[in-house]
Parts: C-alpha cells; sequence; structure tokens
C-alpha cells in the first residue's frame, strides 16, 4: 500500500516537475534572444545617431559616392592591383570571348 502511495506522488510531482523545468529552459532562451535583440536595438541605434549627422552624410556621399564639394578638385588614384581585380570577370562567371579564334587571327587581334 505504501509503494501505492509513493508511486502516486511521485507521478503527481513528476507531472509538474517536468512542466516547471521545461519552461526555465525556455525562459532563459528567451531571455538571451532578449539580450541579442537589445544590442542588436542599440546598434541601430547608434547607426541612427551616425546618419542623422550632417558630418557623416557628407562623409559617406565623399567615400561611396565619390562626391565633391563645389571649387574641389577629384583625384582618383587607381593602382595596378585595382585594374586588374576590375578586368577580372565576377565569381562563377565566364569571361566573354570576343569571338573564336581564327576571327581574332584574320582581324589581327590575337595578341591583344
Amino acid at each position: 500500500m505504501a509503494a501505492i502511495v509513493v508511486c502516486a506522488l511521485a507521478f503527481t510531482v513528476a507531472v509538474p516537475l517536468r512542466t516547471y523545468l521545461t519552461q526555465r529552459s525556455d525562459m532563459i532562451v528567451q531571455e538571451q534572444r532578449q539580450a541579442e535583440l537589445e544590442a542588436e536595438v542599440a546598434e541601430w541605434e547608434r547607426r541612427k545617431a551616425q546618419v542623422e549627422d550632417p558630418a557623416q552624410i557628407e562623409a559617406e556621399a565623399r567615400r561611396r559616392l565619390r562626391y565633391v564639394m563645389p571649387g574641389e578638385t577629384p583625384y582618383l588614384v587607381q593602382l595596378p592591383e585595382d585594374k586588374r581585380e576590375a578586368e577580372q570577370p565576377p565569381p562563377g562567371q565566364k569571361p566573354e570571348v570576343d569571338g573564336a579564334w581564327y576571327q581574332r587571327l584574320w582581324e589581327g587581334t590575337a595578341g591583344r
């Protein structure tokens, strides 16, 4: 009789305990996710403050769009490494062929 009572008590405690442990682990995961999202929001807020700064907007326009102010003389320095990279096709794309080898030979552009 005592064994039945102990088993019944074990079953009545086991289900709520399992639910508690599951909810606790879910809560830990959600707290970690919340911390990640708060860090992401802080990063976006920092970026928003940068974008609202007129000096930052000017710097981005100069860097990305190569804008210059009126009266300034723009200079573009192109290094040999930059030229070689620009001539190469993007990865996964075949280089363009101007024609068959015999057509290029006939036209005299085989060596170019």
